[in-house]
């Protein structure tokens, strides 16, 4: 079966399969062993084909967050309905969530704000690893939850957005 995987804003459609040490990995016309590994110390480390690599890994719901080489990346599992649906309504998220507990670094927005999907909305602190957050769609600072320096929980909502004021064509 195929799944998408949403990682940034480009969607990939993979299929996974079991293997003796882990998984395979299906993506396009390429076959690659994958396995996830933890240590008794608590590193956590990825095999993409030959290649090992020590990665940190958070999950929320459907959403996997993975800082690999020094870069910070957010995959999301998208459901083929949720899919269909987003593509016939255009409906997108309205809330940035926190995707682990952590701390506002930085916010590069404020209420009012017109943005567009993309655009970084502010950077997060946790574990001594900064993520940057981005918007999920086009639309309008209605809410900043969290102000600099301030602590939150994990699945706190951090920041609100509401549809921009539409433009007219003439």
């Amino acid at each position: 079966m195929l799944h998408a995987l949403k990682i940034a804003d480009t969607e990939h459609s993979l299929a996974l399969s079991r293997a003796p040490q882990g998984y395979r990995l299906h993506l396009a016309d390429q076959t690659l062993s994958v396995a996830l590994r933890q240590e008794a110390d608590g590193a956590t480390w990825l095999q993409v084909g030959d290649r090992h690599l020590r990665v940190h890994v958070a999950t929320r719901g459907d959403q996997v967050f993975v800082h690999l080489d020094g870069e910070a990346y957010e995959l999301r599992y998208r459901h083929p309905l949720d899919r269909l649906a987003a593509q016939s309504a255009g409906s997108a998220d309205d809330s940035v969530i926190a995707p682990m507990p952590g701390s506002v670094v930085a916010l590069s927005v404020a209420i009012g704000d017109a943005v567009t999907k993309g655009q970084v909305l502010m950077v997060m602190e946790s574990m001594k690893m900064e993520t940057t957050l981005v918007a999920p769609r086009d639309g309008v600072i209605a809410a900043i939850t969290y102000a600099k320096g301030q602590s939150f929980d994990r699945d706190a909502v951090l920041l609100s957005l509401e549809p921009s004021e539409s433009k007219s064509t003439s």
